[in-house]
Formats: structure tokens, C-alpha cells, sequence
């Protein structure tokens, strides 16, 4: 994440919270993030220098006004007018971050080699929660490269109780021995 991004995504962050509006503000700005995120010619639009910058602000008028809260449309509109369009997903991830850490929220990415659903989800989930004493978002990723186990990671570290971990681990161990 940039530091345009963590400015940002910081200030928009405080202004929806002072407001009440953070929970509602995350909602949509994730929405509008992923859809930045699945069409990289839109950003592309957006930046492009070319395009007199009161026809890129009309473009998010047309595409947001009235679907997101005109904090987050103003926003937008920063972000084109300064040319950093680019920086939507970064300032995402930083307001999500703030927002979590306010609302003791801490988000998990479970990587395993199936699906992890109902009752040994719930159970990850329930100790995640006892352990960190933290609510918790919890995402699910399928790897089936790590063959049995689970990695998780969760604030900045990871966690890896995966089968291809121990193997990696014995292998370096053996590579390391004199036969």
C-alpha cells in the first residue's frame, strides 16, 4: 500500500467516522474498489490525461451518483483530479484497515486444501475469537498445493500448519545432512 493510498484512505476513513457513516462507507467503497479492480480499462479512463478532468468526473457521476454517498463520489473525485485513480483499491484496504482496528475486528485468511465450511469453519473461527479475543472476518482461500493442514494470516503474519510446509521443512533438514 502507497502512502497516497494510507493518507487517503485514512482521511476518508476519519471523515465517516465523525459522520457515523463508516460501516455504510466500507460497504461502498469495497463495492466501488472491486469494480475498479475488475475493469482496469475504467482506471484507465479515469487517468487518462487526455480526457479534460470535468468529463472524468462526469464519467463517475453517471457510473456512482446516487448508488454511493456523495462523501465517497467526492472522493472518487479527488482521487481522478489528482491522478491517482490507481490508488482506490490501496485507499480500500487502508480505511478497512482502520475500521477494523476501531471495531476490533481481525481479518484471517485461511488457506487450505479444500473447502473449510460449516462445522470446522465455525470451529476456526471460535478459536481465532478466544485466542485474539477479537472479532472475527474470516476469508477462506482453496490451495490445493498445501496438500493437507492450514496456513493462516492475519495481521502481517502468517501461520503455516500446512502438510507442504512439513515436508519443505524436512526436506531442508535432509538437504543440510552428511550422509
Amino acid at each position: 500500500m502507497t502512502d497516497t493510498a494510507r493518507t487517503y484512505g485514512g482521511a476518508l476513513y476519519e471523515l465517516a467516522r465523525d459522520e457515523g457513516l463508516d460501516a455504510q462507507i466500507l460497504s461502498e467503497l469495497q463495492m466501488c474498489a472491486g469494480l475498479f479492480r475488475q475493469e482496469p480499462r475504467f482506471v484507465r479512463l479515469l487517468s487518462t490525461p487526455s480526457i479534460p478532468k470535468e468529463e472524468r468526473r462526469q464519467v463517475l457521476d453517471n457510473c456512482f451518483g446516487g448508488r454511493v454517498h456523495r462523501y465517497l463520489l467526492n472522493f472518487m473525485k479527488i482521487l481522478v483530479d489528482r491522478g491517482s485513480a490507481g490508488e482506490l483499491a490501496g485507499c480500500e484496504r487502508a480505511y478497512r484497515e482502520r475500521y477494523n482496528e476501531d471495531n476490533g475486528i481481525l481479518a484471517v485468511t485461511a488457506v487450505t486444501a479444500m473447502p473449510l465450511e460449516g462445522e470446522l469453519r465455525d470451529k476456526l473461527e471460535a478459536k481465532l475469537r478466544e485466542t485474539f479475543k477479537k472479532k472475527i472476518e474470516l476469508t477462506v482461500t482453496v490451495d490445493p498445493s498445501v496438500l493437507g493442514g492450514v496456513r493462516l494470516e492475519l495481521a502481517g503474519r502468517r501461520y503455516d500448519g500446512t502438510v507442504k510446509n512439513k515436508l519443505d521443512e524436512i526436506r531442508r533438514i535432509l538437504s543440510g545432512t552428511v550422509l
